[in-house]
């Protein structure tokens, strides 16, 4: 037989439990509550990544405008020093820009290396310009493939990664071209040929100086 103080400790230590438990059980999270959390953040982090993503497109397409504005400034000085624009008849003549749209062909890469030639007064693509040329455009590390500076330059190359295209093939035949003078643009990442004939979706998206 319990005492009267024994049932009533008992009884006390009975409702302490009961109410713990009643504590825990609201406290805690159902499991459409987690499911509906995941979610959220799920949906947070998709936004978040595609605003950043836009504008880290944005800020590539704001360099290369720059860019292609300060190699446009550059063969004009080159013209009014020599009479004719970078040229040359192996690559910036044969590039078409109305049919070739991939950067990473070495076509790009060829005309990209002779106007960085052109420009810097180099050869080969040294980085260090030919004693006695004039360098009309001092090109940032960040403009030039490959980025070890210890090593001759490749190609010019844009915000996203690619050889820019300079071409010179209207002068030869204005229908491989757009400007009598020259073309030069990024793809802006683009890898697609423009099409030959029909609506062109391609090329519109480019940034180019025509």
């Amino acid at each position: 037989m319990t005492n009267p103080g024994e049932r009533a400790c008992a009884r006390l230590h009975s409702s302490f439990i009961i109410r713990h438990w009643l504590f825990r059980a609201e406290g805690a999270f159902t499991l459409i509550e987690l499911i509906v959390v995941v979610t959220v953040i799920i949906i947070l982090m998709g936004l978040v990544l595609s605003t950043v993503g836009y504008a880290r497109k944005k800020g590539a397409r704001a360099r290369a405008e720059t860019e292609i504005a300060a190699i446009s400034a550059a063969c004009e000085s080159y013209k009014s020093d020599n009479g004719v624009y970078p040229r040359d008849a192996t690559s910036t003549d044969v590039l078409d820009a109305r049919t070739n749209g991939n950067p990473s062909s070495p076509s790009y890469k060829l005309t990209s290396l002779a106007l960085y030639n052109l420009l810097f007064g180099a050869t080969n693509g040294s980085r260090t310009p030919d004693s006695g040329k004039r360098s009309y455009l001092v090109f940032k590390p960040n403009m030039l493939y490959p980025p070890d500076q210890s090593q001759n330059v490749l190609y010019i190359q844009d915000p996203f990664g690619y050889s820019y295209g300079y071409s010179t093939a209207n002068q030869a035949d204005p229908a491989k071209g757009y400007n009598p003078t020259f073309d030069v643009w990024s793809t802006a990442g683009l890898t697609t040929d423009p099409p030959n004939s029909g609506t062109d979706t391609i090329t519109p998206q480019w940034i180019k100086n025509w």
